[in-house]
């Protein structure tokens, strides 16, 4: 494997197999990262990268796109079962393209959208001021109660019939709680506005029957099809089918060029793959994870925010510890413990600093890990935040992160 590429180009390869190694020995927590299956990693690197395909099965502006046709409508017929959705559009490179799609089908710039604010759980793509989604169009935002952390439905209604959106937006990346898409509808009926459901991080959970789905309440649902889904990086679109002609000719020829026609046959096996009834059950063990690691770092004297969670990550509070989540990811980083600085609800510090860090347990539930060793991840987690700078606990903890990695190799080990 990589045989050729250390011949021809011995630096990225280096690059490469150094990453290769931090992937086995680290313990990645990272709730937006997972590993793929190795059939998702062979049809992403097949010949399919050579060919272009702009347009969709049956109406391609090349010749020579028999096979790729029929790629991309098996990726469809999958998704559509998956997630029992109307119509599927499976080209969009990213989810943030996805988002991006939906937006330029219904909206003129300046037009008002209402989505969560980053600090309670949002996505960049909802909104924000630093984002297309908030400079193209008027954000306004809802957000969780102080007490529950908990969206706040009367807020959402409050802020929807008094700025009358075009689009809601539900959906979240760190948000740990059910997302209630009924209400949401509701909401959206009232005041004549679309809803888009962007189930990225819930993915899995939603495909497995685990998360309640946005279908038939949202009238459109973007998602990636990594995180949960365990697929390659990409995005996708559901919608009804009164909005599939609108939705198509936004993502070709409106933001997108030629399909990835490798990561689409990629996206297809992956969905083949959730499918399968192995999949739910890996599900349940990324929730049963989530919620025993958030238990056991309560105990611990830990304050998770919202209490706990429904899916498979959590955030974590530490200014009771004394860290800010930037300290607590890289002490934990020096150990093999990968993690990431989140803010949290009403976060007093800036995006740079935050005062929490967002844990998940996709990839280390793919590895095999189970509720034994949330124990073990737990107890190093404490280890390392009780005594930052203790170097000889700094070493303890590199020696067991190493030690139960060497128990749950991962297949390209």
């Amino acid at each position: 494997m990589l045989k050729t590429l250390s011949q021809v180009d011995p630096e990225i390869y280096n690059w490469i197999k150094k990453e290769e190694e931090r992937e086995k020995s680290n313990l990645i927590l990272i709730a937006s990262e997972n590993y793929t299956s190795p059939a998702v990693r062979e049809a992403q690197g097949s010949v399919l990268t050579h060919k272009y395909a702009e347009g969709y099965p049956g109406r391609r502006y090349y010749g020579g796109c028999e096979f790729i046709d029929e790629i991309e409508k098996l990726a469809i017929k999958r998704a559509k079962e998956l997630f029992s959705a109307p119509h599927v559009n499976v080209q969009p490179h990213s989810g943030s393209q996805a988002n991006m799609a939906i937006y330029l089908a219904l909206l003129k710039p300046g037009d008002v959208i209402l989505g969560m604010d980053i600090s309670s759980g949002g996505h960049l793509t909802h909104g924000h001021k630093i984002n297309f989604s908030g400079t193209l169009f008027t954000p306004v935002y809802y957000g969780v109660d102080p007490k529950k952390e908990e969206i706040d439905f009367n807020e959402v209604e409050d802020k929807a019939i008094k700025h009358k959106p075009k689009i809601i937006i539900c959906g979240a990346s760190s948000y740990p709680k059910i997302i209630d898409f009924k209400t949401f509808r509701e909401i959206a009926e009232r005041v004549g506005a679309y809803l888009l459901a962007d189930i990225a991080h819930i993915a899995g959970e939603v495909a497995a029957g685990l998360h309640p789905s946005p279908f038939p309440h949202a009238h459109f649902v973007t998602s990636t099809t990594h995180k949960t889904l365990r697929g390659p990086r990409g995005g996708i679109i559901m919608c009804q089918k009164e909005f599939a002609s609108i939705v198509d000719q936004s993502v070709f020829p409106g933001i997108q060029g030629g399909p990835l026609m490798h990561v689409i046959a990629a996206k297809a096996v992956c969905f083949k793959e959730a499918l399968q009834p192995e999949f739910k059950e890996y599900q349940k063990r990324v929730i049963q994870n989530a919620k025993r690691l958030a238990n056991l770092l309560k105990e611990k004297g830990y304050r998770i925010v919202s209490g706990g969670t429904d899916t498979h990550l959590f955030l974590v509070d530490l200014r009771n510890k004394g860290l800010t989540g930037k300290q607590a990811e890289d002490l934990l980083g020096k150990v093999g413990i990968s993690v990431n600085k989140n803010v949290i609800p009403y976060d007093p510090l800036p995006p740079a600093q935050t005062s929490g860090i967002r844990i998940g347990t996709p990839a280390i539930t793919t590895r095999g890990m189970g509720e034994e060793e949330m124990e073990v991840i737990a107890k190093l987690i404490d280890m390392v935040l009780s005594h930052p700078g203790d170097e000889r606990i700094m070493e303890m903890a590199r020696k067991e992160v190493k030690e139960l990695c060497e128990r749950f190799p991962l297949y390209f080990s």
